[in-house]
């Protein structure tokens, strides 16, 4: 019911920065109630979990990414961010958004993933 649009991934060039936005629409959800989550799905691997935010604001970031990445929310705008700092080629992958509506431990909604493209 909840349709999320990703926007911000494309090219990069080793330690830059992208900020990648999920914005929620439709269904019957609060900010405050529901849970977000970001995968990526490097070529050929399996999709892992790269960080998630709580309704309430309790944040977690893969160990992978600690210190370079950071997710965050904008509540009047109903979006999620994360915010891609000092770039890896190892970062390359497909980026998914992911929403929990009701916290209830099921992934109700996805985007359809955008690419983000690190070189060397």
């Amino acid at each position: 019911q909840v349709h999320l649009v990703e926007a911000g991934g494309g090219w990069a060039q080793a330690g830059d920065s992208l900020l990648l936005s999920c914005a929620a629409s439709g269904g019957t959800f609060s900010m405050y109630g529901m849970d977000w989550y970001w995968f990526r799905q490097p070529p050929g691997m399996r999709r892992e979990l790269v960080a998630s935010m709580t309704g309430s604001g309790t944040t977690y970031v893969a160990d992978s990414v600690k210190g370079r990445f950071t997710i965050s929310r904008d509540n009047d705008k109903n979006t999620a961010y994360l915010q891609m700092n000092a770039l890896k080629p190892e970062d390359t992958a497909v980026y998914y958004c992911a929403v929990d509506s009701t916290a209830s431990g099921t992934y109700d909604s996805w985007g359809r993933g955008t690419q983000v493209t690190v070189s060397s």
